[in-house]
């Protein structure tokens, strides 16, 4: 069974894919990122996939993962926050098999990349009990942990906060239209984790997507009676699940 897979990770603002060694969660490529269209349609995003597969893996043959910024069930989005409203209800394990012409896995982006930090991050971050991975990006994604056991589908981003839902409040666009300091977004993101806290008692909450790179500059502000840690896959996690989630399905 071939262990180098292709992974693919669709963002609000990013597509990033690469192949991965899925015994060692080590990617063998770059990790390629182009724009997401706007509009997100399946139709415009499966012409990026498309167009960036024949330039960058144009001899790959095999199955692809998929980490995908919604709620999957069966292969179907369930929602559709930060991309087109088009995808709900869209079976998209069967439009990108047939638009990509191979076998295509989806699951829920932030489940995949936390897969991807549970199995293959840091050593500290395999302790029983619960841990809550959280993407900090477009929008706020999340996965839940328990004894090393995945609970799909969690959209902790989507908790109700202020008549709208908490990632429109603490996510990194967020930050970057509200022109928020560090330490400003920081503070944010404590008293969410803290409401976290108070729904779930996490053992440890450990923060991936592109804001993890930047954990030292709002640290700082972060005071729970748990550890919060960074990411250290950082952006590679969405890829390197993706890939890994495929294997997976194909066993």
């Amino acid at each position: 069974m071939n262990k180098e897979i292709l992974g693919i990770d669709i963002g609000g603002t990013g597509i990033k894919m690469g192949i991965t060694d899925i015994v060692t969660g080590k990617l063998l490529t770059e990790r390629y990122k182009f724009l997401t269209p706007k509009p997100a349609t399946p139709e415009s995003v499966s012409m990026v996939i498309k167009s960036a597969i024949q330039e960058r893996f144009p001899d790959y043959q095999g199955p692809i993962g998929c980490g995908f910024p919604a709620i999957i069930k069966n292969g179907i989005a369930l929602s559709a926050t930060n991309v087109d409203k088009s995808w709900f209800n869209l079976n998209l394990e069967e439009y990108f098999s047939q638009e990509l012409n191979t076998d295509v896995y989806v699951a829920n982006d932030a489940d995949v990349a936390g897969f991807a930090e549970i199995n293959f991050g840091d050593e500290q971050i395999r302790d029983e009990g619960l841990i809550i991975f959280l993407t900090v990006g477009t929008g706020i994604g999340s996965a839940f942990f328990y004894n090393g056991v995945m609970i799909p589908n969690s959209e902790l981003g989507h908790l109700w906060y202020n008549n709208d839902i908490y990632e429109r409040h603490i996510s990194n666009v967020a930050r970057k239209n509200e022109d928020l300091t560090w330490n400003e977004w920081g503070q944010r993101l404590n008293t969410y984790l803290k409401h976290l806290n108070r729904l779930f008692s996490p053992n440890m909450v450990v923060i991936g997507g592109g804001i993890s790179k930047k954990f030292n500059k709002f640290s700082d502000e972060i005071d729970l009676p748990f550890p919060v840690i960074p990411a250290s896959l950082q952006n590679e996690a969405g890829v390197v699940g993706a890939s890994v989630y495929a294997y997976d399905r194909t066993k």
